[in-house]
């Protein structure tokens, strides 16, 4: 500590230079202002006379000797200014200076109690040791006065059971010791930050992990496909000759060899390429070293599709594992059923090389014959794959939720029109009959909105769309954004607010009214066309901004059509 403090040097002139504390102006250690109080000199009337009176003796003189005695005053005081300064700004640098030396003396502060508990800790297992030996001594003292003295005989066998556990312990000891139980250490892993660079560097490096992968993947489907004929035919006449002798199982284990001794070729130097589709070098871009803000958060939504799309096949295939298991649907997993009791039953009667030729000849075939037929033929596919009809007729979770909630609103509109079809009139549909009951979340819908029965929201948007709508001209907060759901009907766009409250929350536009509809960005900094809707009308001085829509261009090509359907059909009956 005194090393690092002896390195900081007072910057300032010598303390001798400073004016004596009675002069100097009052500073804090915290401020220095910049209105330094000047020392004034009074003078006598005479004096001021003399100063005066240009023909007075010595005027000159006098004038020009204040003025001198004035600018030092007011340079020295300048000077003590900047000293003053540069005593805070030493004092700012010695206070960090000492922050870090605190902190780096808490450290070794830890270290050393930690080297101590390991010492006390050494301490005491030697002391347990001597401990039970003084115990084993006292025990066996008794025995041996019972006794009496060993004969020479004993004494020697005993000193080489000594000499043979010492040197046991020094050869093994150390493996003994590795077989002692400790607790196990619960390590926590230090999280990175998000980092842009960060990012696309881990996205080059998993592309680069996954390529051995990806290409073992493509010479497979390119045997299947006979991509190669020669190359085909070769791997399918050795598999099956493999298969028919019992040497499958060799046969793999030979070609792993081969590729291990092949990618030491390549890690020694040589250039070798065993692939059957050629490989093709995708352009390396360099990174980059300075994003704007616009390319560091389209990367992040790339990221986060790419992301989402992995993660959605992943859940969709361990989903599909899980119901074919759970008897989602009885009549494929009957199937796998009787698969496994057939299975079974040739494992227990059958001996193992027939189940394994059986289970080899299927498998070459299917892979090299069959389902190069069914590639090329998908209508033979459809038809006859059954491992293929069974993984594509599988639900997943989301698909079974809409099933059931198809399922639970078909009963409720066939109990409705049942319920209703005496008392509606007898000229309107069934359509109309039920869109006459069409209800949102807080009620029916033309409750909420005020108008008549007649009006529901267009079958496109029969949900709504999430939405916030910005109003420009309020200048309250809570009134400048609300977030609810829009919907369009045959002649109005309907806005529900979700907070709960009285109905002047939803706002009710006429699409007549509708002056000007276009696509709206909100931020200009982030990328693309933006998620918002204008719509200006007279009643409003700056347009309203349906904005955060996720489903933006089918809102507003719905909006669009029906403004236009609208327009025109008010247009063609006021001209007739």
């Amino acid at each position: 500590m005194l090393r690092r403090l002896d390195k900081i040097r007072f910057r300032g002139h010598k303390r001798d230079d400073f004016l004596d504390l009675a002069e100097s102006p009052n500073a804090s250690d915290t401020e220095c202002s910049d209105e330094i109080p000047l020392k004034v000199t009074r003078t006598s009337p005479r004096d001021s006379e003399e100063l005066r009176d240009p023909a007075g003796p010595g005027t000159l003189i006098m004038a020009t000797g204040v003025q001198d005695f004035n600018r030092t005053e007011f340079d020295r005081l300048n000077e003590i200014k900047g000293h003053l300064e540069i005593a805070l700004l030493e004092k700012h640098f010695l206070q960090e200076e000492l922050r870090k030396l605190r902190e780096e003396t808490n450290a070794e502060m830890l270290r050393q109690e930690l080297d101590r508990e390991r010492q006390r800790r050494m301490e005491l297992e030697q002391k347990v040791q001597e401990v039970l030996k003084a115990r084993y001594q006292q025990a066996v003292q008794p025995c041996r006065a019972l006794t009496g003295p060993l004969p020479p005989a004993e004494r020697r066998s005993q000193g080489l059971s000594s000499r043979l556990q010492k040197w046991f312990y020094e050869r093994f000891g150390e493996y003994v010791e590795d077989f002692r139980f400790q607790p196990e250490e619960n390590t926590v892993e230090t999280e990175e930050p998000l980092s842009a660079r960060r990012l696309t560097e881990n996205m080059r490096r998993l592309k680069r992990g996954a390529k051995p992968v990806t290409n073992f993947v493509k010479n497979l489907s390119a045997l299947s496909d006979w991509y190669s004929v020669y190359t085909s035919a070769i791997a399918f006449t050795v598999y099956m000759n493999a298969v028919w002798h019992g040497w499958a199982i060799p046969l793999f284990l030979f070609l792993a060899i081969l590729r291990l001794s092949l990618n030491y070729l390549i890690a020694r130097g040589w250039r070798i390429q065993w692939s059957i589709v050629p490989e093709v070098s995708e352009p390396v871009e360099p990174p980059k070293e300075d994003l704007t803000v616009s390319e560091k958060f389209q990367l992040v939504l790339d990221v986060a599709q790419k992301a989402q799309n992995l993660f959605g096949k992943m859940a969709d295939i361990l989903e599909k594992i899980k119901n074919l298991f759970m008897w989602v649907q009885p009549e494929i997993t009957q199937k796998l059923y009787v698969a496994l009791w057939a299975a079974f039953l040739a494992s227990c009667f059958f001996p193992y090389r027939l189940v394994g030729l059986a289970v080899g000849l299927y498998a070459g075939i299917k892979f090299f014959l069959i389902d190069f037929i069914f590639k090329r033929c998908p209508r033979l596919r459809a038809k006859y794959d059954t491992p293929y009809i069974i993984w594509r007729s599988l639900p997943t979770d989301p698909q079974l939720k809409e099933r059931s909630s198809a399922a639970v609103s078909r009963r409720l509109q066939t109990t409705s029109s049942r319920s209703y079809v005496p008392s509606a009139p007898a000229g309107l549909g069934k359509e109309e009959d039920a869109g006459r009951f069409h209800s949102t979340k807080k009620g029916n819908f033309h409750e909420i909105f005020n108008l008549t029965e007649n009006e529901r929201p267009l079958a496109v948007c029969e949900n709504g769309w999430r939405c916030c709508l910005i109003n420009r001209d309020r200048k309250m907060p809570t009134d400048y954004i609300r977030n609810g759901v829009l919907y369009v009907t045959e002649n109005y766009l309907c806005f529900e607010s979700s907070k709960s409250g009285s109905s002047k929350r939803n706002k009710v536009i006429k699409l007549v009214d509708i002056t000007d509809i276009q696509k709206y960005k909100v931020l200009s900094v982030l990328p693309g066309s933006g998620m918002g809707i204008a719509v200006s009308t007279p009643s409003t001085q700056k347009p309203l901004v349906f904005g955060a829509m996720v489903h933006r261009d089918e809102a507003f090509e719905t909006i669009l059509s029906q403004y236009i359907k609208i327009t025109s059909a008010a247009a063609s009956g006021g001209d007739s």
